[in-house]
């Protein structure tokens, strides 16, 4: 028999799971089951992010469970719908927290929102995975609880603007969401740029959650520089593009893995074809990828058809956290779970995708590519 008890301690209600025995057990934590909280988008303009990245973890969470789980322990996801809103996620966080039955918390969809809960969570030393953000906010300084399994927006925009500046394409433009995330953004194009002697040619914004762009097309239409990186989500990034093409610009515009491929390549159908996309998981239709090959069939097993990115990365982060869950051991605590991320390395854990954790980085890897959108909402990489 389990009971939990409350105590608040330096004004945070701590949660213990404890037997009848009188031993204590980690908090989310039952002799059969691990429970994680999620708080994410899943309703309102950046609703697919949070859709597709949940679908994916939960068909290899689902897979773990048919084959007995993790030490006996089966996983489960509490979600949570936080519209993308930094202070919906605090509240869900804060639910999280204080209800006792979470043991951590995992794909957070977001830059706004993962910054806003961060000290909520280091507060309660609550590991926080895998959020689906690259912003170096969540790198730098370290933050013992959080691992991120994605490469930064620092590394996407450097590989953006290397492409670019390659193909003697210099004059860039920046069209960002204004906030935490499209400053982070603006500031890896501006960075990138400066390393080659080279400067953003013109800037405009959006704001979150909004597809209001008529004041960014007023603002760079004019200036027609030769590429535009944009730093938003699907719903913005699609209006602009339409707009632009409207108003007869014929550069090129260029996308980071945030802001939802399909879900961009959707909601601008023909207008997509050429809309270049950097990525950091592999390509999801590559069959022989190992890690591409095990989703494939988990999703078809899920009874899900569409393949795309983010879900693929929601496979990978739960995959990469439940070996995390089995090198932790049956006697599983969050500190012993930090430990034995902290052991996956290069040298040890080959999926098909580098992940490299260590004691002193939590930035599980540096992987970008560069995908394309062509007719029929398909990719090309």
């Amino acid at each position: 028999m389990w009971m939990r008890l409350g105590k608040w301690v330096g004004g945070s209600l701590v949660m213990l799971a404890m037997s009848a025995g009188t031993c204590l057990a980690e908090v989310g934590v039952t002799p059969n089951s691990i429970t994680l909280g999620e708080s994410a988008a899943f309703s309102g303009p950046a609703a697919e992010l949070g859709i597709q990245l949940h679908a994916g973890a939960k068909a290899y969470f689902d897979m773990v469970n048919e084959e007995g789980g993790v030490h006996g322990r089966k996983i489960s996801i509490q979600t949570a719908d936080d519209k993308y809103e930094p202070q919906l996620a605090v509240a869900n966080t804060k639910r999280f927290i204080e209800s006792g039955s979470v043991f951590a918390l995992f794909g957070y969809v977001g830059t706004p929102t993962s910054n806003a809960v961060v000290p909520i969570f280091s507060q309660a030393k609550m590991v926080f995975f895998a959020p689906f953000s690259g912003a170096q906010s969540l790198r730098e300084p370290f933050n013992r609880y959080i691992f991120n399994v994605r490469a930064g927006y620092f590394e996407e925009t450097e590989h953006l603007v290397d492409q670019l500046v390659k193909l003697g394409i210099n004059d860039i433009a920046v069209f960002y969401q204004n906030d935490a995330y499209g400053l982070t953004g603006l500031d890896g194009v501006q960075r990138a740029l400066k390393k080659r002697n080279l400067s953003v040619v013109g800037t405009a914004t959006v704001e979150r959650n909004s597809t209001d762009v008529s004041s960014a097309v007023a603002k760079l239409l004019p200036k027609r520089p030769d590429a535009i990186i944009q730093i938003s989500a699907y719903a913005s990034c699609a209006a602009f593009i339409k707009e632009m093409k409207k108003g007869g610009y014929t550069g090129q515009f260029h996308n980071v893995s945030f802001v939802g491929s399909q879900a961009l390549a959707r909601a601008l159908g023909n207008d997509g074809v050429g809309v270049g996309v950097s990525q950091v998981v592999p390509f999801p239709w590559r069959q022989a990828n190992p890690i591409v090959n095990e989703y494939t069939k988990a999703m078809k097993k899920a009874g899900i058809d569409n393949l795309n990115f983010s879900s693929l990365e929601g496979f990978i982060a739960a995959k990469v956290f439940v070996e995390g869950l089995r090198r932790a051991g049956p006697d599983l605590t969050r500190d012993k779970f930090i430990k034995a991320l902290e052991t996956i390395n290069l040298s040890n854990y080959d999926i098909g995708f580098p992940v490299n954790f260590s004691a002193s980085s939590h930035n599980g890897s540096t992987f970008v590519d560069m995908t394309a959108i062509t007719k029929n909402e398909k990719f090309i990489n």
